[in-house]
């Protein structure tokens, strides 16, 4: 049985495409990853599911076009439309090259506190991550109450405390001021 901790996300399926069951995906990683025979995970009714791609063309950079083994028809096709797409961590660590731990999905990180490694001063804490654009952003709420969308890049990162679960994070001057709302008057 597959586990939510044994899996990754690597993308979403967006809409059908044509009559045949191809479905149109948003994939973080190269569609040759389905190609050399590895799994795609589904969440259905609860349930991880594994689904062998039998075919995958590029249609963009991170756009592709996916048939899925035994799905035959538009309908058949429907019910992965805007499911997030999973690959096991097992498979995916030697593709990337990189070690199976290194592999994370960012929900392990709500919960945690965002400190200001200049000043030392707490940003917000972390409630939500938001993967819906091409750079992953942590949703975090300030002190005050205020939501803010923070960069989860690599380059902002000074350090990871798992123990007293807190992100040391040093952000261009002005980014926090984008979230702020400004009155119309």
């Amino acid at each position: 049985m597959i586990e939510a901790k044994d899996i990754t996300s690597i993308g979403k399926f967006q809409k059908t495409h044509a009559l045949k069951g191809e479905l149109n995906a948003l994939l973080d990683i190269d569609g040759e990853f389905f190609i050399e025979g590895n799994a795609l995970v589904v969440e259905i009714d609860g349930i991880f599911v594994p689904f062998y791609a039998t075919s995958v063309r590029p249609k963009g950079t991170t756009s592709f076009l996916i048939k899925l083994d035994g799905i035959e028809s538009e309908d058949e096709a429907r019910m992965f439309v805007n499911k997030t797409i999973y690959a096991s961590k097992s498979q995916l660590a030697p593709f990337l090259e990189v070690d199976e731990e290194d592999i994370t999905d960012g929900d392990e990180f709500i919960g945690y506190k965002i400190i200001d490694e200049e000043s030392d001063n707490p940003i917000g804490e972390i409630t939500e991550i938001d993967d819906t654009t091409s750079n992953l952003l942590f949703i975090a709420s300030t002190p005050d109450g205020e939501e803010l969308y923070i960069p989860a890049a690599e380059e902002f990162i000074y350090g990871i405390d798992d123990e007293n679960k807190t992100i040391r994070m040093r952000l261009p001057d002005g980014l926090l001021d984008l979230n702020v709302k400004q009155d119309k008057t």
